[in-house]
């Protein structure tokens, strides 16, 4: 048997059952860096959730043994590079470290060089505002990224103030934007025609096909395919649901040729440039940008958006009149209302619906009825 991950031990029952329990040390549970857990008997499970718990770890030691000084006279670039050697940053998934970096990047370069302590409501509200320019949800997942750094701050008793508590956030109008089937193969035909693009097709491909966010078919790994069934594995990043979902021939087809050129790393569809050798998901920004650049490219509505995909998918099944039960189960949705804003209500679901009840209304006398119109 190979050696068991750290801190985990094993335990044999009166019966001979085997189970395991992550057992780390008492100041780590105090600081609440990590917490003792009892496992069942699934090692290869186990092994997953106590690297985690053991990286988490690393990570806490590693931030004690390099504490930032923050002083008074610190900019706000400071505050964010301190926050980066948080334990509340590094427990982050590491595709939800992506998007933050994006979005503390904008920050930096927004006030990076400003007093941290400089920062006031105003100023935090002017950035706000500059940031809508680009997309209300760009703004607020920025403010949100940088109040985060804030609260951290405030955390570790650096300062008493998040100039980004109070910010009124903005509400994006709810789309009813959907795509076309066509317009999806004229995208697809520009995306995987140019190598520079084609990892952004398959991103697109899969959420059209699977009706998933973009968010998980960006950080997609190798590990969610099971290539010897045809299907795909996933735990939803925004739900923690559980989906398992046929993949079409010719997806898989594309997803098998991906492998011979990035199989050699660790998700399906990264940015196609590595960083210090390493290769990325796209943030969720980039993909956007390139997105719109394909679009272009294939002479597509402006209308249109990536973040329509999923929608888009909801709304054909809907329409083919596949029950709503069955469209939850591609969607991860626990409840019907958290379904509903992604359907629309057509006349397929409409029709199929007063047929079923079979009630029609009889009446006698038609000839009888009196008209008031002359």
């Amino acid at each position: 048997m190979s050696k068991l991950p750290r801190y985990v031990q094993e335990r044999v029952s009166p019966t001979g059952d085997i189970s395991y329990r992550f057992n780390p040390p008492q100041n780590l549970v105090n600081e609440g860096v990590v917490k003792r857990e009892e496992y069942g008997c699934d090692l290869k499970q186990v092994r997953k959730i106590a690297r985690e718990h053991n990286k988490a770890i690393d990570v806490y030691r590693e931030e004690q043994a390099q504490v930032v000084r923050i002083k008074s006279s610190s900019k706000v670039t400071d505050l964010i590079n301190y926050y980066y050697m948080s334990n509340d940053f590094n427990a982050l998934r590491d595709t939800t470290k992506v998007d933050y970096r994006y979005f503390l990047t904008v920050l930096h370069q927004t006030m990076g060089w400003r007093k941290y302590e400089y920062v006031t409501a105003k100023v935090a509200k002017q950035a706000y505002e500059e940031w809508v320019k680009r997309g209300i949800s760009f703004a607020n997942h920025a403010a949100t990224c940088a109040s985060r750094v804030y609260n951290y701050a405030i955390d570790m008793q650096h300062t008493t103030y998040n100039p980004w508590a109070n910010i009124k956030r903005k509400s994006p109008e709810q789309r009813k934007v959907v795509w076309s089937h066509g317009e999806v193969n004229k995208f697809l035909d520009v995306a995987y025609s140019d190598f520079e693009y084609r990892n952004v097709g398959l991103i697109v491909h899969m959420a059209y096909e699977w009706c998933q966010r973009l968010g998980d078919m960006r950080t997609l790994t190798w590990d969610n395919i099971d290539f010897d069934n045809g299907v795909l594995e996933l735990e939803q990043s925004k739900r923690r649901a559980d989906v398992t979902l046929p993949i079409s021939d010719s997806l898989l087809h594309m997803i098998k040729e991906q492998k011979k050129d990035f199989g050699f790393q660790t998700y399906v569809a990264p940015h196609p440039r590595p960083v210090a050798g390493t290769y990325n998901p796209y943030a969720m920004e980039r993909l956007s940008k390139v997105g719109r650049r394909v679009m272009r490219l294939a002479k597509l509505p402006e209308e249109l958006r990536l973040m329509d995909l999923r929608r888009t998918g909801v709304t054909q099944m809907d329409k083919e009149g596949v029950p709503i039960n069955q469209i939850m189960s591609v969607t991860g949705h626990n409840n019907i209302s958290s379904v509903k804003p992604y359907l629309k209500h057509s006349y397929t679901s409409a029709n199929n619906a007063l047929t079923q009840r079979n009630i029609s209304v009889s009446l006698s006398g038609t000839n009888n009825i009196e008209s008031d119109i002359l």
